[in-house]
C-alpha cells in the first residue's frame, strides 16, 4: 500500500506541475494579427506588406488591390535525415516521415477612417514524404506577428521618406 500511495502522489505531483499553455481566443489572435497605420494610402501600405512578404521568402500567389487582398506561400524543408532513414529501415516502401511545411499567408489591407488597417494571418501545413498532410495549424504566436509588422513598419517608413 505504501509504494502504491507514493507512486500515485508522485504521478499527481508531475501532472500538477505540467504546464500547458492556455488556448488563445480568436479575439486575442485577431488582436495581434491586426495593425493600424496613420495613413489613408492603402496602396502604399499594401506595397509595404507585399515587399515584407517577399523579403521573408514568400512567393506572392495573388494580389487584388481593389479588395486589398494578398496571398503568399513559403516552403520550409523539415525533413530529418535520421528519421527518414530509420522510418525506411523499419517501414520499407510504406514508411512516412515529415518532409516539408508550407506557410500560407493571407493579408487584408483596407481603409479604416483616416487610417489603413492590415490584418495578416499565417497558417502552417506540414506534409509527409508521400505528400500527405500531417498537420494544419494557425500560427498563434504574437511574437511572430510582431516581428512581421515591425518589418512592415520599416517598409512604410522607407516609402514615406522615399528612400
Amino acid at each position: 500500500m505504501g509504494k502504491t500511495w507514493i507512486l500515485i502522489m508522485t504521478g499527481l505531483f508531475f501532472i500538477g506541475c505540467a504546464t500547458t499553455s492556455p488556448q488563445k481566443s480568436q479575439l486575442e489572435i485577431r488582436e495581434f494579427q491586426t495593425r493600424s497605420y496613420e495613413t489613408k494610402d492603402t496602396k502604399m501600405v499594401m506595397k509595404a506588406v507585399l515587399n515584407t512578404l517577399q523579403d521573408e521568402g514568400f512567393m506572392v500567389k495573388n494580389a487584388v488591390p481593389d479588395l486589398g487582398l494578398l496571398t503568399a506561400t513559403k516552403e520550409i524543408e523539415v525533413e530529418d535525415k535520421t528519421q527518414a532513414f530509420l522510418a525506411t529501415l523499419l517501414g520499407g516502401s510504406n514508411a512516412t516521415w515529415l518532409k516539408n511545411s508550407i506557410i500560407e499567408a493571407t493579408a487584408n489591407i483596407s481603409d479604416f477612417g483616416s487610417q489603413t488597417k492590415v490584418r495578416v494571418n499565417f497558417l502552417v501545413k506540414t506534409y509527409d514524404n508521400k505528400g500527405g498532410v500531417r498537420e494544419v495549424k494557425q500560427i498563434d504566436d504574437g511574437n511572430y506577428y510582431q516581428n512581421f509588422f515591425s518589418k512592415v513598419d520599416k517598409g512604410i517608413f522607407i516609402q514615406k521618406e522615399k528612400l
